[in-house]
C-alpha cells in the first residue's frame, strides 16, 4: 500500500489541533482510517515527525559480489548445469549453501542466458496430464464417420 503524503499528514494533524473534530471525524474527512489517525497522532507526540517511516530493504543476499562472480564462473564452465547442479557446486568450491530459488535470482540479476544447449537430452518427466495424452491418441474403435461414410456422402446429405 501506498504512503499517505506529507502534506495530508499535516492537514490531519492540524485539524486534530484546531479541534475540528473527534479522530473518527476527521478520519472521515480526509478518507484515511481511524487507526492511521491514531497511529499519526501517536507518532507526532513521542518524535515530533509526521513523515513516513523509511521503509526497510528486505533480507541482504547471501551471495556478495564475489560469489555471484563465482555463479558467473560456474555458468560459463558449465552452461548446461541445472540450478540443483550449480547450487551443489557452489556449496562445493564456496562452502555457501544457497537454494535452488536464490540461485535461480542470480543469474536473472546478472544478465546470463537460460537457453540450455540443443544437444541436452529431454528431461524423462512429461509435462501435462495423461488424460491429454489419452485425449490426442487414436483409438482402435472407428469413428462413427468412418463406419458410414460411405452412407453419408455429400450428394444424400444435401436436400
Amino acid at each position: 500500500m501506498a504512503t499517505y503524503s506529507v502534506d495530508l499528514r499535516q492537514k490531519i494533524l492540524q485539524a486534530y489541533e484546531r479541534r475540528l473534530g473527534s479522530q473518527r471525524a476527521i478520519a472521515d474527512v480526509f478518507g484515511v482510517s481511524l487507526s492511521f489517525v491514531e497511529t499519526l497522532l501517536r507518532r507526532h507526540r513521542t518524535t515530533g515527525e509526521v513523515a513516513p517511516k523509511a521503509r526497510a530493504g528486505g533480507q541482504r543476499s547471501r551471495l556478495d559480489a564475489a560469489a555471484q562472480s563465482q555463479v558467473r564462473g560456474l555458468v560459463r564452465d558449465q552452461p548446461d548445469a541445472t540450478l540443483a547442479e550449480l547450487c551443489a557446486r557452489m556449496a562445493a568450491e564456496t562452502g555457501i549453501r544457497v537454494s535452488v530459488p536464490t540461485l535461480c535470482r542470480v543469474p536473472q540479476r546478472l544478465g546470463l542466458p537460460r537457453k540450455k544447449s540443443r544437444f541436452t537430452p529431454r528431461n524423462v518427466t512429461r509435462r501435462g496430464s495423461s488424460r491429454h495424452e489419452r485425449s490426442t491418441k487414436r483409438s482402435s474403435t472407428p469413428s462413427i464417420s468412418g463406419a458410414f461414410g460411405s452412407l453419408m456422402s455429400p450428394a444424400s446429405t444435401s436436400r
